[in-house]
């Protein structure tokens, strides 16, 4: 790669040596540094025309649309609070901005934003602070923030190499994320095919009179949840190191869980080893755990425990997508729908035989362990483009590298 002539300390671990005619300053000294203003969701409007961003990054950080906007130009902007702080964009055109996004708008016209958006995707990261709901970044932080400054013509020519350079990688990244969402649906088939049409594809069929289920081998049966497990609600006042589980620490459609003991303290649902835990709160998100220790269920988690059935078998039933789009049409409230103990236990589902039970167990333990194996290396090969992006922007922001068009 082609270096600088000569460089000098910047006196910044994060930066170390830049090249020497480059400038170095503070964002204050570029940039006008404001805020958005509280927008909530109840001011959100279907066919809006304005988009409105949030501290959310999917969709662009787009939180949905209004009939108004507040600005009209090229802006950067960043998240200011919870997990995503720091976070940057480059917006233009007509648009909004809520509470927890700044923004940075250029003193004069010896800026050049494009490079500076780069350049703060890097830097944001040592700035933040640790806050209860993640991090901040405010205004103030963002203000000391030290920038670099090559001269305009080398700008355009670094942000016109990484958009080359990050176009590429974010292309393969997109191909690996399709490939990823390919897999999830042909497990989500497996497991929906084989819990009600079990693994002999000659076993004659009847009419399961349940239309989320259809057709079920002839000698199965349809019994109501209730009568394959029980609802269990024993309360109990948990400690600091008791295992805690909630919503908020189980992964969508996986069932893994992660951070078992959460600081929370309070009243929760005692489980045992092999109960499952439906969250039936936004059901949708298939947040569903076989449980592999005793511990609490915390929030919206409800305690399920079977009678005379393989309770993994069960557990995987809980997965099936049909039987979740049925809750769905049964969830009340719209902001937070949410499906009673009743209406679960109340739903109908299939129920083999024991021993085929465990057999279908074993079918797809093996078949969704295959298919895990191969999302979880196309995941390690995103990590690792995204390691190479990040890499490339900062070498090239900070002038490790000399762009040479």
């Amino acid at each position: 790669m082609n270096r600088y002539t000569s460089y000098k300390d910047s006196g910044i671990f994060w930066i170390d040596f830049f090249p020497s005619h480059w400038t170095i300053t503070q964002i204050k000294n570029k940039y006008n540094i404001g805020r958005g203003r509280v927008i909530s969701n109840d001011d959100l409007i279907d066919d809006g025309l304005y988009p409105v961003f949030s501290s959310q990054t999917k969709n662009n950080g787009c939180l949905g649309y209004i009939n108004s906007f507040d600005f009209e130009e090229k802006l950067i902007t960043w998240t200011t609070d919870g997990a995503n702080a720091g976070t940057v964009f480059l917006r233009e055109g007509k648009f909004n901005c809520t509470n927890v996004c700044g923004t940075l708008k250029p003193k004069n016209n010896n800026v050049n934003l494009e490079f500076d958006a780069y350049f703060l995707k890097l830097a944001t990261q040592f700035y933040k602070r640790p806050d209860t709901n993640g991090a901040k970044i405010m205004n103030n932080e963002m203000a000391v923030i030290i920038t670099l400054s090559p001269p305009l013509h080398e700008q355009e020519q670094i942000v016109s190499y990484l958009d080359k350079k990050t176009a590429i990688v974010d292309t393969l990244i997109a191909s690996k994320v399709q490939k990823i969402n390919l897999l999830k649906e042909n497990r989500t088939a497996l497991i929906n095919h084989v819990i009600t049409k079990g693994l002999n594809p000659n076993v004659k069929l009847k009419d399961s009179g349940v239309e989320w289920i259809g057709e079920i081998p002839e000698h199965w049966e349809v019994k109501k949840i209730k009568y394959c497990l029980n609802h269990i609600s024993q309360k109990g006042t948990t400690k600091l190191n008791d295992i805690k589980i909630s919503p908020e620490n189980v992964e969508s459609d996986t069932g893994i869980c992660f951070n078992y003991h959460s600081e929370y303290e309070g009243e929760g649902m005692k489980f045992s080893k092999g109960d499952i835990l439906l969250n039936k709160l936004r059901v949708y998100l298939k947040k569903i755990v076989l449980t592999d220790c005793e511990g609490y269920s915390m929030g919206e988690m409800i305690v399920l425990r079977t009678i005379n059935g393989f309770n993994k078998y069960f557990y995987f039933t809980l997965f099936n997508q049909l039987l979740i789009n049925f809750w769905n049409t049964q969830a009340n409230g719209v902001k937070l729908p949410r499906v009673s103990p009743d209406i679960i236990l109340n739903t109908k589902t299939v129920f083999p035989p024991l021993d085929e039970q465990i057999v279908i167990v074993q079918y797809i333990d093996t078949h969704t362990q295959e298919i895990d194996e191969l999302i979880s290396l196309e995941e390690k090969k995103i990590a690792t483009l995204k390691e190479y992006r990040q890499a490339l922007i900062s070498e090239v922001v900070t002038g490790k590298i000399k762009v040479v068009n």
